[in-house]
């Protein structure tokens, strides 16, 4: 008997269990949002989370900037200042995070992809998003930073060399008039 009850207890308790953790970890989204690859605006967007839509929060980064959610069947990441606590009163950005407990995560793009987006059209790209392989920090807006100095030194290194080129020419020019007053005949005058 003890074992039928300690048996029918483990099989309630799994049920409430998962119930009472997934309440924690609801939120809803305080804004049209892209639900995002990795944990940076860097990363493509997987979907977009309409305002009030409710998510399921598996964790966020130690700095709750971040958060790994559930959407519509999907993983990805949202920043948590667009996370917000349904309840009457209102807990948004990290402030809510930590409110909720939400567990501490680490990323991967790895493993992550793997999991999540061997199917999507950018899973070949990942290499270009790995942070892990030599390109620490990676930022679209960095590379772009660096393309539009390398574009600008390139228009003043034109400049100077038009510049040159110009001088170049007048330089010639008037060593071309200087070479003509000096091969003119003298006039000679009569004095009469």
């Amino acid at each position: 008997m003890n074992k039928m009850l300690f048996a029918a207890l483990a099989v309630a308790s799994a049920f409430t269990i998962p119930t009472a953790a997934q309440a924690q970890s609801r939120a809803i989204a305080t804004t049209d949002v892209n639900l995002r690859a990795g944990p940076s605006t860097s990363y493509p967007a997987v979907n977009v989370v309409g305002a009030g839509d409710r998510v399921r929060v598996f964790g966020c980064l130690d700095t709750r900037a971040w958060c790994d959610v559930g959407y519509a069947g999907q993983r990805g990441w949202m920043s948590s200042n667009y996370l917000a606590d349904a309840g009457a009163r209102r807990y948004t950005g990290p402030r809510y995070i930590e409110r909720m407990e939400a567990p501490i995560v680490s990323f991967s793009i790895g493993s992550y992809w793997d999991s999540h987006y061997r199917g999507r059209n950018f899973y070949r790209d990942r290499d270009r998003y790995d942070t892990r392989r030599g390109r620490p920090d990676f930022d679209r807006r960095d590379d772009r930073r660096d393309r539009r100095e390398e574009r600008r030194e390139l228009r003043q290194e034109r400049r100077e060399d038009r510049r040159d080129f110009r001088e170049d020419r007048r330089d010639d020019r008037r060593g071309v008039r200087e070479e003509r007053r000096e091969e003119r005949p003298v006039p000679l005058y009569r004095v009469d």
